[in-house]
């Protein structure tokens, strides 16, 4: 059982990480991440418990993770503050009461990723998501979904990002990931390791009610507004959703749910 700690000083060294979230969130933490709220701790501890650096939390909250705690290794500090010390750490008034600094994992090359991955796999390729609300809500629904990974291309932003993090419900945390440099070409990659290449487009051809998929498929996911690249467009498989009364455009978290949903349980 790892070993409590008492903090009464928001300027206690001890819970450093800690503080002034919002706005070192704006600036990165040095291979490290803050994880908030119960259900992103169960999940995190649940898929990787090793990279949980510490704890803080309300001394309310102790009783009902007992369980959680149980799971992570002796050396992990778990700090109690009083709700007012905790959100005089965090620099916000934090509800939940739950804080973990979490160890990023070591980067994976995108093309090492996606050969590691069998036969019959489908990933996410995301170019240009820019909103963290967006981002969280595609790993989710690429965890419930199973998707087998997701590939990031060098506009996408840090889905280690605590928002991300919580939209995600904790998702972000266990689905494999790699990131693209601005150099490297998402077509190539997807065809020296045997992807076919799926862009959603409004005027596509083929409708996603029809699909049938290759055996390795990428869904190619763009931001909204730009889309996605002309280059990458022209090698991908264009499919299309149908809409109503001539609506044509989708939140692209929305999309990605619909489309992992079709092809795991619809497209054979």
């Amino acid at each position: 059982m790892p070993r409590f700690h008492l903090v009464s000083d928001p300027d206690d060294p001890v819970v450093a990480p800690f503080r002034a979230i919002k706005e070192r969130d704006l600036v990165g933490r040095e291979g490290l991440f803050i994880a908030e709220g119960e259900t992103v701790l169960r999940a995190f501890t649940r898929d990787a418990p090793q990279r949980v650096v510490s704890l803080l939390i309300d001394p309310k909250r102790r009783e009902k993770l007992a369980d959680l705690f149980a799971d992570l290794p002796e050396s992990t500090p778990i700090y109690l503050a009083e709700q007012g010390v905790l959100d005089a750490i965090a620099g916000f008034h934090l509800h939940r009461g739950i804080l973990a600094v979490g160890r990023k994992p070591p980067a994976v090359a995108a093309r090492d990723l996606l050969a590691s991955l069998p036969a019959r796999a489908v990933v996410l390729v995301l170019c240009g998501i820019a909103n963290h609300d967006n981002m969280g809500g595609i790993y989710r629904n690429a965890a419930a979904f199973g998707a087998d990974a997701v590939v990031l291309d060098a506009d996408c932003c840090d889905p280690l990002y605590r928002k991300a993090i919580r939209v995600s419900v904790g998702a972000v945390l266990s689905v494999p990931t790699a990131r693209l440099s601005r150099d490297d070409s998402i077509a190539d990659l997807l065809d020296v390791t045997g992807f076919e290449g799926l862009a959603l487009s409004p005027s596509a051809d083929e409708s996603l009610a029809t699909l049938k998929p290759a055996a390795r498929t990428a869904v190619l996911l763009g931001t909204e507004g730009p889309g996605l690249s002309p280059d990458v467009m022209a090698r991908a498989r264009r499919i299309g959703i149908p809409m109503a009364n001539g609506f044509d455009s989708l939140n692209v978290a929305t999309t990605s749910g619909i489309v992992l949903h079709h092809l795991r349980f619809l497209g054979g």
